[in-house]
C-alpha cells in the first residue's frame, strides 16, 4: 500500500500538474494539504474518475485538507479535538478500508510565524492538541499513519541553511521540542528509518532561486504507529516534482507499507 502526502499550495490552481502525478505514480491513498477551497469546490470528480474515493475538509482560500483512498474511507474525522473555537480546516482522519484497514491523518499543521504573534502560541497548543489525540488513537493497537505538513525543521540538517531559520517558527526550539514529544510517544518517522539521506527536502521558496540552488528543507513527514511501522517498506520523497511546470512548492513522499 503506497500512502502518499503532499501540500498541492492550491489544487484547483495546480490541478493538471496534481492529476499527472496520480495518474503516473497512482498511490492507493493520498493526504493533501493546502488545497484551499470550500468542499463544494474541490475537483473530486477528477480524481473520481481515477478510482479515488474523496474526503476534503476544506476552507475558503486558506488551508484545507483532503484524504483520497483506491478504497472506501470510514470513521472519517473532520477537525483535530481539544478546541472547539478552532475553525481553521488543518487536520481530517479516515480508516482506509480493506482486508489490512490503516487509519490515516491528513494534517496541515499551523506554520506560526510571525513567532512575536499569536500565531506562534497557536501553533503550540495546536502541536499539544496533536499529542493528545495521537495518544488516544496509539491505545488502539492498529496500523496508524500521521501523513502531513507538519511546518517543523527536526534538526538542522533538514535544512539547507538552518542559520537562516533560527528566527521561524518551523525551526524554534519549541517547535521542534513538541515535534520531538509527538515521536517519542511510539511513532516511527518513516523517512529517517528507511533512508535519512542529507540534502533530503520537501520543500522550496519560490523566491529567490531556492529550487534552482537547492536551498530546501524538509518539513512533510510521515509518523507511523508500532503497527505501521513493522510493515514499512520504503520512504520516498518525489523531488523531481518540483521541476515541473506549475509546481507546488512542496513535493510528494510516499510511504509504502506491506498491507
Amino acid at each position: 500500500m503506497k500512502i502518499a502526502t503532499w501540500n498541492v499550495n492550491s489544487v484547483n490552481a495546480r490541478l493538471e500538474t496534481v492529476l499527472r502525478w496520480f495518474e503516473e505514480v497512482s498511490p492507493d491513498v493520498a493526504c493533501l494539504q493546502e488545497i484551499k477551497c470550500v468542499d463544494e469546490k474541490f475537483p473530486a470528480e477528477a480524481f473520481e474518475r481515477l478510482g479515488y474515493n474523496v474526503a476534503v475538509h476544506g476552507q475558503k482560500t486558506y488551508n484545507g485538507v483532503a484524504i483520497l483512498s483506491k478504497t472506501p474511507l470510514e470513521d472519517v474525522r473532520k477537525g483535530l479535538p481539544g478546541d472547539d473555537d478552532d475553525d481553521h480546516a488543518r487536520y481530517l482522519e479516515a480508516v482506509v478500508s480493506g482486508p489490512n484497514p490503516v487509519r490515516v491523518a491528513s494534517i496541515y499543521l499551523p506554520n506560526g510565524n510571525p513567532i512575536d504573534t499569536e500565531k506562534f502560541p497557536y501553533k503550540l497548543a495546536w502541536m499539544a492538541r496533536l499529542h493528545a489525540h495521537a495518544r488516544e488513537l496509539l491505545a488502539y493497537e492498529e496500523p496508524l499513519v500521521l501523513n502531513g505538513d507538519f511546518n517543523v525543521i527536526p534538526e538542522p540538517r533538514d535544512a539547507a541553511h538552518p542559520e537562516n531559520w533560527t528566527k521561524d517558527a518551523l525551526f524554534q526550539p519549541e517547535s521542534r521540542e513538541a515535534f520531538r514529544a509527538l515521536k517519542w510517544l511510539g511513532l516511527t518517522e518513516a523517512f529517517l528509518a528507511i533512508d535519512g539521506a542529507p540534502e533530503s527536502y520537501t520543500f522550496w521558496d519560490y523566491q529567490a532561486g531556492a529550487w534552482q540552488r537547492n536551498n530546501g528543507i524538509r518539513i512533510d513527514h510521515a509518523l507511523l504507529s508500532p503497527q505501521a511501522a513493522d510493515k514499512l517498506l520504503s520512504c520516498v520523497i518525489h523531488r523531481d516534482v518540483r521541476g515541473w511546470d506549475k509546481p507546488s512548492d512542496h513535493v510528494p513522499v510516499v510511504t509504502e507499507l506491506d498491507l
